[in-house]
């Protein structure tokens, strides 16, 4: 820490000075916790005797729906130009597949130790990791079948962040059942022992608070229709309350081969297909018709947004309002991690519609409603995470941020308005303090360990980066 101690020892009980409650806002909100980091009892305008108060603005932890962590450690190091007639997310792929050729358990371990930390401080308090980087370089599985996927539980635990674990369905390179290129063969894995892995990380983890199993087929293309069959009756016999989160319709192209080999669009043949419901969540989905969109609301699925990622890799903009409107369910993640600020997710969430639109605050609710705060609720409600969190309520996790509402950015401002200078004002943290889980984690803008973990992270990308990133 800084030396002073922490600001907060961990308590039952807290006074909450403000707090944005599934109603509304509070004032003096005392909260109870159990053991298990659970909250038992919330109660507004109460009695803070024996309660260790909190000041500041207590917003719940937002949810991250969507993270590659190795990903991290390639930020910024795709951006020269691969195609003599403009880049694209193909292209992209192409060097994000040489660089992850190179990368041993203790590197991802070190990477997602490291992008955990920068999650925690900047307002996240759970991750969905949609892990698919499974077996060696050659394509030949560890010793331990699910190596690589404990390493990111025990990066998450060393962070202190919950973690949504989603290893990775993926069978074949591509439509048409093409062979999977040098990048791909880490991530191909029968459905057998797809199922078996997530039998034994099920069976790991099982009681554990901070951790939840689930699925993720890659997407369509990756796994073929028979596979993705076989791969959720599996799940169902496993845990039929597991979340379920499938890239889908990201680019044009993706739309277009799958009409191509299915004759259907994929968001479409999805819901005609596959038993969608409110334990999946439809990764970026980002090119739907309008039909589309009013069957992926009413389907109850979360339409896991990725603005950041989605700009950086020329993919196209959602159809948010239309998709509100229809009742449909949103969160945000950071994904390729060219970001790691919810409050960026969010405000270029809004700026992409206005820039499509030509107007302002495009999803505010109604006349003088706020935008950050219909954002804030919409991707709180939107958990996809198969974790009670994103509320201050009972029988949730206690996670929660507090902000700190004398930072400048900040002055003057209250309740909604200070949600929407947190989103659409400045460029600072004003991220204070994280709890998760009953623990606080991040103390007056700092992480415990978060200099051994950035010390560990250093020494790892200064080996990796000298990947040959030249043109293809």
């Amino acid at each position: 820490m800084t030396g002073q101690g922490p600001r907060y020892e961990r308590m039952n009980d807290y006074l909450l000075e403000r707090a944005l409650l599934p109603h509304g806002w509070g004032e003096n909100v005392r909260i109870t916790i159990d053991g298990s980091g659970s909250i038992t009892t919330v109660e507004p305008d109460a009695d803070g005797a024996g309660a260790v108060p909190v000041d500041g603005v207590v917003l719940p932890g937002l949810p991250n729906l969507h993270s590659h962590a190795f990903q991290r450690a390639a930020a910024g190091l795709t951006e020269r130009r691969q195609a003599e007639s403009g880049d694209n997310f193909w292209t992209w792929r192409q060097v994000m597949h040489r660089f992850v050729e190179r990368l041993a358990p203790d590197d991802v371990e070190a990477i997602a130790a490291q992008l955990y930390v920068e999650m925690l401080k900047a307002g996240y308090t759970s991750v969905a990791e949609f892990h698919y980087l499974h077996h060696r370089p050659d394509g030949s599985p560890y010793e331990r079948a699910d190596e690589m996927a404990q390493r990111i539980a025990a990066a998450a635990a060393a962070a202190g962040i919950g973690l949504t674990l989603l290893p990775v369905l993926y069978s074949v390179g591509g439509y048409g059942d093409a062979e999977p290129n040098a990048g791909q063969r880490r991530f191909i894995m029968a459905v057998d022992a797809f199922l078996d892995t997530l039998s034994g990380l099920m069976t790991a983890f099982d009681g554990d608070g901070e951790v939840r199993i689930g699925a993720a087929p890659h997407s369509i293309r990756q796994v073929p229709a028979a596979a993705l069959t076989d791969c959720l009756a599996g799940l169902a016999g496993l845990d039929p309350a597991a979340p379920v989160h499938i890239h889908v319709a990201e680019q044009v192209r993706d739309v277009e081969d799958h009409m191509r080999f299915t004759g259907a669009r994929p968001i479409a043949w999805l819901l005609d297909n596959a038993p969608v419901d409110e334990r999946w969540c439809f990764v970026h989905a980002t090119h739907m018709t309008p039909e589309e969109t009013a069957g992926l609301a009413l389907s109850g699925a979360v339409a896991g947004l990725c603005p950041t990622t989605e700009a950086n890799l020329g993919d196209g903009l959602f159809p948010l309002v239309s998709f509100l409107d229809a009742g449909g369910l949103i969160g945000i993640g950071s994904d390729s991690h060219v970001s790691v600020s919810p409050m960026e997710e969010l405000r270029w969430l809004e700026y992409g519609q206005r820039l499509n639109t030509l107007a302002r605050n495009v999803a505010a609710p109604h006349h003088g409603g706020s935008t950050a705060r219909r954002l804030i609720d919409a991707v709180l409600a939107g958990g996809a995470l198969g974790r009670p969190v994103g509320a201050i309520a009972a029988g949730c996790r206690a996670d929660w941020i507090v902000v700190d509402d004398t930072h400048p950015q900040l002055a003057g401002r209250d309740e909604d308005a200070l949600l929407d200078s947190l989103v659409f004002s400045g460029n600072a943290n004003p991220v204070r303090d994280v709890m998760v889980g009953g623990t606080w984690v991040v103390h007056e803008g700092r992480h415990a360990d978060e200099d051994s973990i950035a010390e560990r992270y250093r020494e790892t990308v200064r080996r990796l980066n000298t990947f040959d990133q030249t043109p293809l």
